[in-house]
């Protein structure tokens, strides 16, 4: 067992257990430095600086050896930070871009080469709630990257997502849901919307990040997540991934010249809570390994 460290502030528990070699981190953030990548003058919160320096010492801090940079909403569409930050951390990094109508065909060639092999659909920080509407613009990303064998990473609630069951399967590509699909832990498995969301895996169509359970417990320690962590790996040890959430933005529509600050979340008590939800090492490698390794590349 490692001692504990601080990153940005917040100690990290210890490690208990054995973490697999090529374990992945399949959702983080880079915000900053500002002077070189500006913010978007239409994003719904300001964060503070969260640099490759720190997403390296939380990863050496809990013995993850490969990540995800998904980005973030404050840059809309200018995919730079990302981009740089994919690059500078070579093999051992991957990332998730935003798109509109405004890119081309050679920003996606050149994303692709710099190591990004996804695109995210951000409907619930956009207030997207009509399925229909979501669903287009599902299709419409799809669409646009199948060409590259890339995947179209969304999110969304429950409530978006259970009608648009069929139309996920004739997506071209597979679908990645974050955080759990927004399942609410205090609704339990038999929840409107959650008994589709296991059918979706159990097809094979989309994978589903069992990733800050902040988001959707507020019980300390978020053990009332457990059933819904249990129930999507029973439903397909095969499509599900973990992700930090570092460095936890809250998202909240402030008044975007406030920096809106993280969340003090303990990502090291998050793995360990990983592998008390898995039965075993097998089944915990294709979560931090195998799964990562087949949908991002690696």
């Amino acid at each position: 067992m490692t001692a504990s460290v601080s990153i940005l502030g917040v100690m990290q528990t210890p490690i208990s257990f054995d973490v697999p070699a090529g374990a992945c981190d399949c959702h983080t953030h880079i915000f900053g430095p500002d002077e070189k990548f500006p913010l978007s003058p239409n994003r719904m919160y300001t964060p503070g600086a969260a640099s490759i320096k720190n997403l390296n010492a939380l990863h050496k801090a809990i013995h993850i050896d490969r990540v995800v940079v998904v980005h973030p909403s404050p840059y809309g569409a200018d995919n730079a930070v990302t981009v740089d930050a994919v690059r500078q951390m070579g093999n051992r990094a991957r990332g998730v871009a935003v798109i509109d109508d405004a890119t081309t065909d050679t920003m996606l060639d050149d994303m692709h080469e710099a190591g990004i092999r996804g695109v995210r659909v951000n409907l619930e920080s956009a207030g997207e709630n009509d399925p229909a509407k979501a669903g287009q613009q599902l299709q419409n990303a799809s669409a646009r990257v199948a060409k590259l064998g890339w995947h179209v990473q969304t999110y969304t609630n429950l409530h978006v997502l259970q009608p648009l069951t069929d139309a996920i399967l004739q997506m071209p590509t597979p679908l990645v849901v974050d955080h759990f699909g927004l399942a609410q832990a205090a609704r339990g498995v038999g929840q409107p919307g959650f008994a589709e969301l296991l059918s979706l895996l159990r097809s094979g169509k989309i994978y589903v990040k069992i990733s800050a359970a902040y988001r959707i417990s507020a019980v300390p320690g978020h053990a009332d997540a457990a059933p819904m962590a249990r129930a999507m790996i029973d439903a397909n040890p095969d499509r599900v991934v973990w992700g930090t959430d570092w460095p936890h933005p809250g998202g909240k529509r402030r008044n975007p010249a406030e920096v809106e600050p993280f969340r003090p979340i303990d990502n090291g008590a998050a793995l360990n809570r990983l592998a008390s939800w898995t039965k075993d090492s097998k089944e915990l490698a294709k979560i931090l390994v195998d799964n990562p390794a087949r949908l991002y590349d690696f």
